[in-house]
This record gives structure tokens, C-alpha cells and sequence, in this order.
């Protein structure tokens, strides 16, 4: 029998600024990614010598270190298992970088001379980039310069513009960016179809030089007219059908109808939205269950096929963009967001709250490929592992235990959608004063609230297994 989790995907939605509540983009990612432990980090600037270098463990690309290097926040997932490419990225200039894994690349060459990038090409754009545009440009050269080795699709994003970046191994890619009243879903799968060539001044378009040549040199494509590349379909062309899983195609066809209202073809790229989006709806997106199908089975019970929360899901959140970076608010969860409240994290955070990062960021990145089986191992000084426990808990007792944990989180929920207003307005006017004090401020709110979540998660894990236990006593006292 396969592993359960061998076709477990992400989930990511884009709203442009023009269809956002907010003004500005939106963007909701579910991370899913089977037996991880997750913290999170503050990487200052640093600069660095002339001549420096930089590798990564997952390949063998030697690449020239910029100058100085952006502050970043890293949210980083750390495994046995190879999950580690899914880590997510948010930088001092408002930029923010999340991926897919795109089952089925179809590409025969071997991997680049040059040992290629892999996990590295993400934190290199939130490193080196001071908006989206220019995180794809970096992107570009990149991939041009040393390759790739393996297949993904990369949202890259700021307030005003979003940028989705496929890959496949070796040089080739495509950027497309997402209309300002678009509304874009991916699983994972390629979802750029269509290529406008004559897009020299890349409005929307960014591509490889050989992406075209490529694919016809292979087999891939054939065009219908000589010298005519107007029908290329890149998906189409560099899809492999064994990328048509199951659980890419059960998400695709639980999230259309979820945001828009009906069903849409599978591998669209965007659809015009016909209204607005909020925050609070990307929240109740990213938690949602297959469908059951099973009569007397219980509506939260995980179904096999995926849902956009599902049994994998190690993380959530939603980017919620605004003018001042400082004052963008990611809000995430730890774990699945049934069982976790959409925590509200400002970007402009000077600290780590206490129990959300186990080692600094640079011991982070020298071991992130070299994690200890220690490390996974409950730690109760450590925040993930009270909402992993609630998780757990919350499965064991579906008679009751959802209903018992969604009414705790409305209720975090709808106190932090208040109480973040007026932070965001007293921030305003501090920040002129004092831009230290200020930041102090955004490093409180967010600590105490990631404090009271974890008490949350705690309490509720501990009155649920207390009520399990009065419902199994109860006969043998009646």
C-alpha cells in the first residue's frame, strides 16, 4: 500500500489589490507537508565580504553573495523527510515568497552542470528583493545562470502586485503576473497556460530563452503554423498526466466553486472576480474538509481525498498586505487551522514570541537539511507542539471536540480583528515620534497573542479530554 501523504499538496489563493477589501493583494497558503515540526525566525540584515559565496545543502550551485542582504522573517519547516522546501518568506521591503510542488515535471535533461538551485532560489529573492517584479527578475537570472533541480511554483508578491514563477529542472520557466481584479488558485500543478511573447516589456510575462525550443526539441509541442508560437500552452507542454493526482484534482474541484461560486476548468490560471474578498474569507478557505461521502461519518472526519485542510496541513496563513511593511500582518496558524486560531503576526516584529523558535536563524539554516530526530519529539517549551496536541485531540472526539474548538477560535478570532484596528492606528501615529517605540508595540501585541493562543490550544485540549472522560464514566456512575 502507498503512504497516505505521497500525494498531499499546498493550497495558495491570490486576490488582486482591485477585488481585496483591503486595497491591496491578498494572499492565502496552506503548507502541507507530512511529520514536520515548525518555528520561526527574524534573519537581520548582513553584510557581507567581497567575494563571498553561498551554497545550500540541497544542491551544489556556488553562488556569488550580493553586498548586503534584507531582513526577513522565515517561517521554516524542519523534517526528516525532505519536507524542508516549503519554507516561507517575508522581507523588510514588503515582499513575500511561498510555494507549490508541481508533481510531473517533464523535462529528460540531467540535472545543470553547475549543480542547480533548489531550495535556495526562495530565500535568495526574499534576500536580494525590494518588490515582487524585481523578485522575479532575480529569479530569472538566476535560473538562467545555474538552473533548477526540480519543479515548483513560486508566488511571489507585495501590495500591489503578485507574480506566480513555475519552474521545471533545468533552465526553463515562466512568470505570469496576476490581474488586479483576478483571483487565482493553485494546487499542485502547473496552471500558466497561455504565453503573450510579444510581452518584450514584461507587463505580465517574464520566460526562458529556450522555453519554446525546448519543449518542440522533446516532443512537447508542436506548433500549428510554422514560426506561429501563439498556441503554446506551457502547462500543457511541460505538464507530465502523472501530475493529475487525485488530491490536485479533488482541492481544485473543492476550491473553485468555494471562492467563486462554481465550478472552473482545471489548470486555470485566473478568473475575473466579480466582487470583493476579505481576509476573514481566505481564513474560512484554508479551512476547509473534503467532502464526505460516507452516510453516518462525521462532516470534520478527514477525508482521503484532500481537502484545503487536511491531515498534512502544517501551517496556514494569510498575508494581509498594507502601505507600511511594518504594519502587514501574516496571520497564521500552527498546525491545522480547524484545530489553530489565524494568529496575527506583524511584519514589523523585532522578536520571536517565546516558544515559537527553538534555535536562532543561523544554526537554522546550517542544520535545515541535517535535522536531529530530537528535534521532533514533544517539547512542551515549544508552541507547536500545544496546537499539535489540541489537534490530535480534536480527531479523537469528533462527536463533540470541533464544535468545542471552532467556538474558541471565532472568538480569538474576533477579538484580535478588533483589538488589531486600533494597534494599526496607534502604530500610525507613534511611528513618527518613534519608530522604535513603535515597532515595540507591534512586538508586544504580537507576542501576547501568540501567548494567549498557546494557553488557548492548552486549555481547550485539557477541557476536552476532561469532558471525553466524564462521557466514558458517566454509564458505569448512572
Amino acid at each position: 500500500m502507498r503512504p497516505m501523504y505521497e500525494n498531499s499538496g499546498c493550497s495558495t489563493v491570490i486576490i488582486g489589490k482591485n477585488v481585496s477589501a483591503t486595497g491591496h493583494v491578498l494572499v492565502a497558503h496552506s503548507e502541507d507537508d507530512p511529520n514536520c515540526y515548525i518555528q520561526t525566525h527574524l534573519v537581520p540584515r548582513i553584510k557581507h565580504q567581497s567575494g563571498e559565496t553561498i551554497t545550500f545543502s540541497d544542491g551544489t550551485a556556488v553562488i556569488p553573495q550580493v553586498e548586503e542582504t534584507y531582513a526577513l522573517y522565515w517561517s521554516e519547516l524542519r523534517s526528516l523527510n525532505g519536507m524542508p522546501f516549503a519554507d516561507g518568506f517575508f522581507n523588510e521591503w514588503g515582499v513575500s515568497v511561498v510555494s507549490n510542488g508541481c508533481n510531473g515535471c517533464k523535462s529528460p535533461v540531467p540535472l545543470p552542470v553547475s549543480g542547480g538551485l533548489g531550495y535556495g532560489l526562495r530565500r535568495l529573492i526574499a534576500e536580494r528583493a525590494r518588490s515582487a517584479r524585481e523578485g522575479v527578475e532575480i529569479a530569472a537570472a538566476l535560473l538562467d545562470q545555474f538552473g533548477y533541480r526540480s519543479a515548483r511554483a513560486y508566488t511571489i508578491s507585495d501590495r500591489d502586485e503578485a507574480w506566480v514563477l513555475q519552474v521545471v529542472a533545468g533552465h526553463n520557466y515562466v512568470a505570469q503576473r496576476v490581474g488586479d481584479d483576478e483571483i487565482l488558485y493553485i494546487p499542485n500543478w502547473y496552471t500558466i497556460r497561455q504565453v503573450d511573447f510579444s510581452d518584450v516589456g514584461h507587463k505580465r510575462f517574464y520566460w526562458s530563452k529556450d522555453l519554446v525550443a525546448f519543449a518542440m526539441e522533446h516532443g512537447y509541442y508542436t506548433p500549428a503554423k510554422v514560426e506561429d508560437f501563439s498556441d503554446f500552452d506551457f502547462a500543457d507542454a511541460y505538464q507530465d498526466p502523472k501530475g493529475f493526482t487525485g488530491t490536485n484534482i479533488s482541492r481544485n474541484d473543492l476550491a473553485w466553486p468555494a471562492l467563486v461560486g462554481g465550478a472552473v476548468p482545471q489548470r486555470t490560471f485566473s478568473v475575473k472576480a466579480e466582487r470583493t474578498y476579505t481576509r476573514a474569507e481566505l481564513m474560512d478557505f484554508l479551512r476547509l474538509h473534503a467532502r464526505n461521502k460516507e452516510e453516518g461519518r462525521s462532516p470534520h472526519f478527514f477525508d482521503f481525498n484532500c481537502g484545503i485542510c487536511w491531515t498534512t496541513t502544517v501551517e496556514s496563513s494569510v498575508i494581509e498586505f498594507a502601505e507600511d511593511p511594518a504594519l502587514t500582518c501574516i496571520w497564521r496558524t500552527t498546525c491545522r487551522p480547524c484545530s489553530s486560531p489565524f494568529i496575527p503576526w506583524y511584519m514589523g516584529l523585532t522578536a520571536i514570541p517565546q516558544g515559537y523558535e527553538s534555535i536562532e536563524h543561523a544554526a537554522a539554516l546550517a542544520s535545515h537539511f541535517l535535522v536531529g530526530e530530537s528535534e521532533l519529539r514533544p517539547d512542551s517549551r515549544m508552541a507547536f507542539w500545544d496546537f499539535h496536541t489540541l489537534q490530535n485531540v480534536r480527531e479523537m472526539n469528533l462527536a463533540f471536540a470541533p464544535e468545542v474548538v471552532e467556538e474558541g477560535l471565532a472568538q480569538l478570532e474576533e477579538e484580535w480583528a478588533f483589538t488589531k484596528a486600533a494597534v494599526d492606528e496607534a502604530y500610525r501615529r507613534l511611528v513618527p515620534q518613534s519608530p522604535t517605540a513603535a515597532r515595540a508595540l507591534l512586538t508586544d501585541y504580537t507576542a501576547a497573542q501568540a501567548q494567549k493562543a498557546r494557553r488557548w490550544a492548552h486549555d481547550t485540549a485539557q477541557t476536552i479530554l476532561t469532558k471525553n472522560d466524564a462521557i466514558n464514566v458517566e454509564p458505569y456512575l448512572s
